[in-house]
């Protein structure tokens, strides 16, 4: 993968797709900075806080937009998980080779570069298996309840999502991410990772934990027990300094 021929390439595409904005190439020249950390392999698994910090891209609706119409525009695919712990898929094009102009390329025939390896950029937590195991899965359920009702279908789906495992968080930035959100404070989000981190994330010492985030809120709750009160300095005025002590 030579990624300067491949930038060459992308910016040639860039100079006759009137479609595309500032927002479209700053977006795609940061995925392709994540894509050559993972040294060029397909694909790579994206963080929207991530990738919005490193496009300048401040407003959810516009991240979005600008990603689904790379995608629609045949720059990446784009695959959402909907799942903010584990992070969407992007496969990103080999650009290097292809004199076609850009309006004749098509999903089908773009293809990633055959030196690519299947594995993600940010979450290392086997992703392509886990969902290949998990597609399986339904299939295997989807046809025994062929001859289910559709309510007992809708109460096996929603079993079946509650069964999945939540990932722990995977560092110290992606949980001070979180207490952001939850308008809370860098260091309460180190006293959490801290306490959780040094006990192999169980909960009161025993039990694995499930889901980190429904237990950042519940701390987040519980945080004002834990606050020392100042000591009083005021002396009484009514002492008798006779009285022996």
């Amino acid at each position: 993968m030579n990624y300067i021929r491949h930038l060459a390439g992308f910016f040639d595409r860039v100079a006759k797709d009137d479609r595309l904005g500032p927002l479209h190439v700053s977006m795609y020249v940061s995925l392709f900075q994540f894509w050559n950390a993972s040294r060029f392999k397909n694909p790579i698994s994206i963080s929207r806080s991530e990738l919005m910090r490193v496009s300048k891209i401040s407003a959810k609706a516009t991240y979005h937009k600008c990603i689904k119409e790379l995608n629609n525009y045949g720059y990446l695919r784009y695959e959402p998980s909907f799942n903010p712990i584990r992070g969407s898929l992007v496969y990103l094009f080999n650009f290097e080779t292809g004199d076609e102009p850009l309006e004749e390329r098509s999903h089908t025939k773009i293809k990633p570069a055959s030196s690519q390896v299947e594995e993600p950029y940010i979450n290392n937590t086997n992703i392509i298996n886990s969902k290949l195991a998990k597609e399986q899965a339904y299939e295997d359920t989807s046809s025994n309840l062929d001859g289910a009702n559709p309510q007992e279908k809708k109460k096996n789906c929603a079993k079946r999502k509650r069964e999945d495992p939540v990932p722990m968080p995977e560092s110290l930035e992606e949980v001070k991410a979180f207490f952001t959100e939850q308008k809370s404070t860098a260091i309460e989000a180190e006293k959490f990772y801290n306490y959780f981190q040094s006990n192999g994330w169980k909960v009161g010492g025993r039990a694995p934990m499930k889901d980190w985030q429904a237990a950042a809120r519940n701390w987040l709750l519980n945080s004002h027990k834990f606050e020392t009160k100042k000591p009083s300095l005021h002396a009484s005025t009514v002492k008798d300094y006779a009285e022996p002590l």
